[in-house]
């Protein structure tokens, strides 16, 4: 047991907790609030927290137990000529409105309705033939074969005057309401003449105009 003045300088020197203030206490019971805790301690009562504020994700659905998708099933032979059928048929009837490269430009589709607003002697042309043929054969009496061609000779000169009487209607219209047009009037001349030996409702674009309306 330390006795006399150097025991009492040691007891001294030794921190007594009896001497310690209040306030030391307090603050060593305190625990300090993390940054983490603190926004959810300022959070209204009812909060849910969203994911982002739990730092989570969603996780992805397991693909595992997924139905992979059928293939696709072949088509059969018939199947496969009704579709080309179809395609042809919508092919048809588009060209059938529209037409094709050689009808674009409003050149042609002037030369058209000058063509479609009219009787062409032409659409009668091939019927024609087709008699002349039949009665030009030799065991047909001899008057029979007259008439065919005389029917013949009366179909060509109307084709011929029908084509003249088209083309300067044509060249008419082109210059007064295209005078900047590029277009060749030969060109036009013969893409409305051939038109005008086709029947009307073989015709393609179809029709705009009627017959008899001016153009």
């Amino acid at each position: 047991m330390c006795t006399g003045r150097g025991c009492l300088a040691t007891l001294a020197d030794v921190p007594s907790l009896f001497r310690r203030k209040p306030t030391d206490l307090v603050e060593e019971s305190v625990t300090p609030v993390t940054t983490d805790e603190a926004p959810s301690a300022a959070q209204p009562r009812g909060y849910t927290p969203s994911k982002k504020d739990l730092g989570r994700t969603t996780p992805k659905r397991p693909t595992a137990g997924r139905r992979p998708a059928a293939p696709a099933r072949p088509l059969t032979k018939e199947e496969a000529r009704e579709q080309r059928r179809a395609a042809r048929a919508e092919s048809a009837a588009e060209f059938r409105r529209e037409g094709g490269p050689r009808d674009r430009g409003p050149e042609r589709l002037l030369a058209r309705n000058v063509v479609d607003s009219r009787r062409t002697v032409g659409t009668w042309f091939f019927g024609g033939a087709l008699i002349v043929l039949v009665g030009s054969n030799q065991a047909m009496p001899p008057i029979v074969r007259l008439l065919s061609n005389v029917l013949w000779g009366a179909l060509a000169l109307g084709v011929v005057i029908d084509s003249v009487l088209i083309a300067r209607k044509i060249k008419k219209l082109v210059r007064e309401r295209y005078p900047k047009s590029t277009e060749r009037l030969g060109s036009l001349y013969f893409y409305a003449i051939m038109r005008s030996i086709t029947f009307r409702k073989m015709r393609a674009p179809a029709p705009r105009v009627n017959i008899g309306d001016k153009i």
